[in-house]
């Protein structure tokens, strides 16, 4: 076995690791920090950790999403990981485009149905290099029950746009996906004249660094710069709150335009794929 269980005494270097690859490592370092080692919550992981001189992780959620950072496994270390979730429920794997192709191909893993396969752009942008759009006649504020509804009809559109999700689950997981950002205060809605026009989000989050997601703006009101606008107000908060870099990972040349134009630029390449539930 080339993988052992890390225990507590890791966590010295495991947040640092991961800080040195911090683009494909924001879900796995905000799961470790929210949940710790082998918490109860449904992100809560599970990690194990390559067992010689070489700096890897590979976790599993309670849920089902596995994550990684190792770059320098082989093939039979991605083998070896099977003893960990072949007799699993898994609903999808997350991290660097390479080392996901690596362990699907290795692992047969890339062969299973999948709603969801994308290996997508990165981005980085330092938020003091921020280039802030016109916003007049715009305003932000937190998605709360105001806007609940609204929210849920825009995520259910977005599981089938963007996520590949089964039409009949879209709407059920929708409002499970609100009532989190709710609780959680993580998504804004942004506003024109006072009429909600575009939704933006940070789908993980540290101290130091926002990953942005969930960014969505309604078919007949897109080509007007809202989502760029959206990312931009609320890349602003979170700058006066101490954030000092935002991460993303761009789905259409609509959106790496749009977060182009307010300062990001490319930085590596992140794989997000979502098993398909249904086979």
């Amino acid at each position: 076995m080339s993988w052992r269980a890390v225990t507590e005494a890791d966590l010295a270097w495991i947040e640092p690791f991961l800080r040195e690859h911090v683009q494909s490592s924001m879900f796995f370092l905000s799961n470790l920090n929210e949940h710790g080692i082998d918490g109860t919550a449904d992100r809560a992981m599970r990690i194990w950790a390559l067992d010689d001189d070489r700096k890897g992780l590979f976790a599993l959620s309670n849920g089902g999403m596995i994550l990684m950072q190792a770059p320098d496994a082989t093939k039979d270390d991605w083998l070896a990981t099977r003893a960990f979730w072949a007799e699993r429920e898994l609903i999808g794997c997350l991290g660097d485009g390479a080392q996901v192709a690596a362990f699907f191909e290795a692992t047969g893993m890339g062969d299973r149905p999948m709603s969801l396969n994308e290996d997508e752009p990165g981005y980085r942008l330092e938020l003091a290099r921020l280039k802030m759009p016109d916003c007049d006649g715009f305003s932000m504020v937190p998605l709360g029950e105001e806007h609940r509804a609204l929210a849920v009809t825009w995520r259910t559109a977005y599981h089938g746009e963007v996520l590949g999700t089964p039409a009949h689950k879209c709407a059920e997981i929708a409002a499970q996906d609100i009532a989190r950002c709710i609780e959680r205060d993580t998504h804004r809605i942004l506003l024109k004249d006072g009429v909600p026009v575009s939704k933006t989000g940070f789908n993980a989050t540290l101290p130091d660094t926002v990953q942005i997601g969930g960014v969505y703006t309604p078919p007949e009101l897109r080509g007007q710069g809202l989502a760029r606008r959206a990312v931009a107000l609320h890349l602003k908060e979170a700058r006066d709150k101490g954030a000092m870099r935002a991460i993303l990972f761009a789905a259409s040349a609509a959106a790496v335009k749009a977060y182009q134009s307010i300062g990001f630029l490319p930085c590596g390449q992140f794989a997000m794929a979502f098993f398909d539930a249904e086979t």
